[in-house]
């Protein structure tokens, strides 16, 4: 596999996991994005800028995850390793739970399949298959990839997933706390059990999920109830969980974006802004600080081009 193109760039967006009771299975994309321009060098050489999140605390050489995530997709379809020169946008918070990883993964992924002569050998299945491989898990990696609402799940031959519609009613806002966790911190307290009524009780809220975003967003504060992860949490992210449950008493549809420590709120949009004032209430309550973002939903996920 040869390449035919040296200078690419890709615009990646934000991702919200789990979704409440969609556990390492849902997830949503968000119009917040990183952009990742990426050349290829007829040196050995890698350079690495990074603007915003992250400048001057991740590598800047090979051990920057979107040159990881090159290497490995270059690997995948055969083409030769290269230098490269890269300089990285990012306006995802990192460690907070909003898929700033899985935009990296994903990214650099992307940026090969526009930089080889058969973007074919790189087509969504194949990306997905990677990616998963660098996260561990698909629920992020999946809406990064297609955009919108996402269902993954992994069978004998591999990670799959779909995007499922998105009713226009549903209006995603986020929380973001100054104060970051570790996606491995926030495993690390689950349990590696749980109780058969528990499992049973999510399941049921994570098939209601799939109607409420599709087709009733007058379902969704039901619909994002969970006793799976979320609570197990509270230990390592309290203000986040405070928050939470703060905002469900008062009746919107709050949860824990991924691993946290974001929130994640999924309004609707007939309901104007009659939620913000409970918020900013709720947010003071809840300690910290925390930035709301509304971003809207990013519809086709992940875009790449060739400059």
């Amino acid at each position: 596999m040869r390449l035919v193109s040296d200078h690419v760039r890709v615009r990646v967006p934000a991702t919200s996991a789990n979704l409440g009771p969609g556990f390492d299975a849902m997830g949503l994309a968000l119009a917040h994005y990183d952009t990742i321009e990426v050349r290829a060098l007829g040196s050995p050489h890698v350079r690495v800028e990074v603007v915003g999140e992250g400048a001057g605390e991740l590598p800047t050489g090979e051990d920057h995850l979107v040159v990881r995530a090159i290497r490995a997709a270059l690997d995948a379809v055969g083409a030769p390793q290269v230098g490269l020169e890269l300089r990285c946008e990012n306006r995802i918070p990192h460690g907070r739970g909003l898929g700033s990883s899985a935009a990296a993964v994903v990214g650099g992924i992307l940026a090969v399949r526009m930089m080889i002569g058969e973007p074919q050998a790189l087509a969504n299945p194949a990306a997905f298959a990677i990616a998963t491989q660098f996260e561990g898990h698909p629920d992020n990696a999946a809406p990064a990839i297609l955009g919108g609402a996402t269902v993954s799940w992994t069978g004998p031959d591999g990670p799959h997933a779909t995007q499922i519609p998105l009713h226009p009613d549903v209006v995603p806002v986020l929380l973001v706390p100054d104060e970051r966790c570790a996606t491995r911190t926030a495993r690390g307290v689950l349990p590696a059990q749980v109780p058969h009524a528990d499992a049973a009780y999510t399941a049921g809220r994570a098939a209601l999920l799939v109607q409420a975003l599709c087709h009733r967003p007058e379902l969704l504060f039901e619909a994002t109830d969970e006793r799976l992860h979320q609570e197990y949490r509270a230990s390592v992210m309290p203000a986040t969980w405070r928050l939470v449950r703060a905002l469900r008493d008062a009746g919107q549809a709050a949860v824990v974006s991924g691993a946290g420590p974001s929130v994640l709120v999924l309004e609707r949009a007939t309901d104007g802004d009659a939620g913000a004032t409970v918020r900013a209430r709720l947010m003071e309550a809840a300690g910290g600080r925390w930035t709301v973002l509304s971003p809207g939903v990013a519809a086709d996920g992940a875009l790449a081009e060739r400059l």
